[in-house]
């Protein structure tokens, strides 16, 4: 009778439908990043693209060439592949610019929305953002690559979940390479990353967002009392609008972050290190953290364990939130990026004007 029961469970099994799809779709295609998300949603079984949109024609018959993209999932606009395609989510990969009006469409029709880094251009942006979100009920998302390091996930255990370094004293984030132009990003993506309007600022806004994500991620969201910035043009016949090096250092209730973000470093780098008043923890890319865990004790270095599945990825994070498996917290929230906007208005503020900006509590 056993042998029955699994014979015939098996049997229910095999005669059920596979599980429809999870139909995902791309808005934008000026922003380099998109080219690794397209090849990063081709690894995942179960996610569709319903479709992509792009003003440019030029990029979507380049895309579409690149991926195997249909003709019928291709769109000059947004609105019409939303109204069309019916997505269940959708991925932003215009300019930081275009960040407002892509979240309030996806949000006039319920539809969950990630974006790449940063969250916006200004304050008044990333409000509009905020309401459109707030009045739709959907989870706005900002994807940041580090949000998916394996050494931030081994970070936040030791210092946050362990207590093993004390208070939070001091934070350096370094972020950046040695240039746009000089890595080769395409011209579609090189013509917005230099403008002040549609990028924010230079290396600032560009690699500045990972650090304020970051530090407000590691203290509990509360906004830096104030934010001293400097920032250089090194290469003004390359980047003649905006900055390509800065500095910002932002000031907390007993610590200090330091972020460092250039356009000017010899190498690609995403590092962060977090000093308690006990020890520290450095993540050194995605796949490594140095810790020490009091003065005397010796300096280990730590390879990081995996991630849960639905935390790999932007594309599984995207699925698991819009399928309700998971609330989009953290680095991704909409809460952290308002917050880490702040920060970053406020540098360009105080890079203006020579001075520290203070923010409100």
């Amino acid at each position: 009778m056993t042998e029955r029961r699994t014979f015939l469970a098996s049997a229910l099994a095999l005669a059920q439908p596979p599980p429809a799809p999870f139909r995902l779709a791309v808005a934008g295609l000026a922003h380099g990043h998109a080219r690794g998300f397209l090849t990063l949603l081709q690894r995942h079984a179960g996610v569709e693209l319903a479709g992509v949109s792009d003003p440019s024609a030029d990029l979507l018959t380049s895309y579409a060439s690149r991926f195997s993209i249909p003709s019928e999932r291709l769109f000059a606009s947004l609105e019409e592949m939303l109204d069309r395609a019916r997505p269940e989510a959708v991925a932003l990969f215009g300019s930081t610019w275009d960040h407002a009006a892509g979240v309030e469409a996806c949000a006039a029709r319920k539809l969950p929305v990630m974006m790449e880094k940063p969250l916006a251009v200004s304050l008044e942006h990333a409000r509009r953002i905020e309401s459109a979100a707030r009045r739709s009920g959907i989870p706005v998302i900002v994807n940041y690559e580090t949000t998916w390091y394996r050494s931030h996930a081994m970070l936040w255990d030791f210092i946050k979940v362990r207590k093993a370094a004390g208070p939070i004293r001091k934070m350096v984030a370094m972020d950046g390479h040695m240039g746009p132009r000089e890595i080769g990003v395409g011209p579609e993506f090189f013509s917005w990353l230099t403008d002040p309007k549609l990028n924010g600022a230079g290396a600032l806004f560009d690699f500045g967002c990972y650090g304020a994500n970051l530090m407000t991620w590691m203290m509990d969201n509360a906004r830096p009392k104030s934010v001293t910035a400097r920032t250089l043009q090194i290469k003004p016949d390359i980047y003649p609008k905006v900055d390509d090096e800065a500095t910002i250092v932002l000031d907390y209730a007993g610590a200090q972050g330091i972020i460092q973000a250039s356009w000017n470093w010899p190498y690609h780098r995403k590092d962060f290190e977090v000093y308690g008043a006990g020890a520290y923890a450095h993540a050194i890319g995605g796949n490594m953290v140095r810790q020490k865990t009091a003065p005397r004790e010796p300096e280990q270095m730590l390879t990081p364990p995996e991630l849960p599945p639905d935390e790999t990825d932007a594309v599984a994070y995207l699925r698991a939130v819009t399928k309700g498996a998971l609330r989009a917290s953290g680095l991704s929230s909409l809460e952290n990026n308002i917050i880490a906007t702040e920060i970053l208005v406020a540098a360009r503020e105080s890079a203006r004007l020579g001075r520290t900006v203070k923010l409100r509590g």
